[in-house]
């Protein structure tokens, strides 16, 4: 009989089940989890003494302890000195394959079998889930390897967030989106693959990733810090070749994310209609206020920048890559800083694949010390602003009566210590414990 999604036995132990996988794992019952304090997402103040109760996989009530009917029955969880939140968001990921880090990254694409990435996603996934990201949104992927990581986690065969995938990126011939560096006809690409020249092309190329189960259209607007041979800041596509991408994917009822560093990349992108801009390294203020004005989100993968500057400062990263590495981290530590006190929209995103899966709440603590954030402000990017980002602010994002139950658990007050969202003891999805440690006793 086949071997279903790892249960969860004692503190953060998994071992297999014989139940045949249908579907992925949820709660059953009721449950109610009783912490120190409840941040709910949405920006209000904590709630002290706080609890979430929870029926198989929706939150039915959150609130101060004793003003909140608990159903007969139901079980207690206690945690403690802990602070209960909404499952975190990730709004860019690159989950699919090697890391950075990894010596065998840079010859990948052509010396792995094609089933590589994704068994490394699975491994990816799964570290991902127990640092408290329910739920991400995957930017770009090879062979549509996202997809198929999708499926084995929705279908239970493995564990992991929950997904919004986009597929191939899209972008210029030679471009950050092109698999370049190599010799001519190597890794020559087409629309298929997200290579596309023109509007025609363009639009192509997105109804292709649609009819593959992109859930988002990502499109390079500007040249990137791990592609050989391109400017990171220089804008790549025109305006009238953005416009068509994001007027395609408009029509199949699909988001843009718009990978941009340079600050003309962002502002024709944020013209053109996107929903996002990815890294945003370059930002000025006219390009921010602009993002205000068009409602435009900013996903400023400050993990990404640092991970990128380490790798140049390591020889991992040589040459005009190594160059672009210090040159965006730099500008980032700026730009963010802009879009923060201009009131730009922030959904938090790692970039997570330059830096390492499993370290993504390290991106709460950067939004505080490089971007000025406070701790809540970062809270609400990798929650609530998280889910508005990704259209799914109606289900997830938010410890609401009526939405799924990803509740995620931190030690002691993130308000007081931002980096105690680096090391959550408690992950919840769909009503599921996937995570727990030890039980601490009641509170007072």
């Amino acid at each position: 009989m086949r071997t279903s999604i790892l249960s969860l036995v004692g503190a953060g132990v998994f071992a297999a089940t014989s139940t045949i996988a249908a579907q992925e794992l949820k709660g059953t019952g009721t449950v109610v989890l009783h912490a120190a304090r409840v941040i709910d997402g949405t920006g209000a103040a904590p709630i002290a003494n706080g609890v979430v109760v929870v029926t198989e996989d929706k939150i039915v009530a959150v609130g101060k302890q004793g003003a909140v009917t608990i159903p007969a029955g139901a079980r207690v969880i206690e945690l403690g000195d802990a602070t209960l939140l909404p499952g975190f968001i990730d709004a860019h990921t690159h989950i699919i394959g090697r890391e950075l880090s990894d010596p065998q990254a840079n010859d990948s694409p052509v010396r792995d079998y094609d089933g590589v990435p994704a068994i490394i996603g699975v491994a990816n996934a799964q570290k991902t889930l127990l640092a408290g990201f329910t739920t991400i949104r995957n930017v770009g992927a090879p062979n549509f390897d996202d997809m198929s990581l999708r499926t084995a986690v929705s279908e239970g065969f493995v564990i992991g967030p929950r997904m919004q995938n986009a597929g191939h990126a899209i972008g210029i011939t030679g471009g950050h989106c092109d698999e370049n560096g190599y010799k001519p006809g190597l890794m020559d690409g087409d629309p298929r693959i997200g290579v596309a020249d023109g509007p025609e092309q363009i639009r192509a190329a997105v109804r292709y990733q649609a009819k593959y189960g992109a859930d988002v259209i990502k499109m390079c607007a500007t040249g990137g810090v791990l592609s050989e041979g391109d400017a990171v800041g220089v804008q790549q596509y025109t305006f009238e070749e953005m416009k068509a991408l994001v007027d395609e994917a408009t029509k199949l009822d699909r988001k843009v994310a718009a990978h941009a560093h340079g600050v003309e990349g962002i502002k024709t992108a944020v013209r053109a209609g996107v929903a996002s801009i990815e890294h945003g390294s370059f930002l000025d203020d006219e390009a921010a206020k602009m993002m205000v004005q068009h409602g435009t989100f900013l996903v400023p993968t400050l993990s990404a920048g640092e991970a990128a500057e380490r790798a140049a400062n390591a020889g991992i990263l040589k040459g005009l890559r190594a160059q672009k590495a210090h040159a965006a981290a730099t500008a980032m530590r700026n730009g963010v800083k802009i879009a923060v006190r201009d009131g730009v929209p922030i959904a938090l995103g790692t970039d997570a694949g330059v830096g390492a899966h499993g370290t993504n709440g390290h991106e709460f603590v950067l939004m505080v010390d490089w971007g000025g954030m406070t701790p809540m402000q970062s809270i609400v990017a990798g929650t609530m602003n998280g889910a508005k980002l990704l259209g799914w602010d109606a289900r997830i994002g938010s410890l609401t009566a009526g939405k799924l139950a990803d509740v995620v658990a931190v030690p002691g007050d993130p308000l007081r210590d931002i980096h105690v969202m680096e090391k959550p003891s408690f992950v919840m999805k769909n009503g599921y414990v996937y995570k727990s440690q030890t039980a601490a006793p009641p509170l007072p």
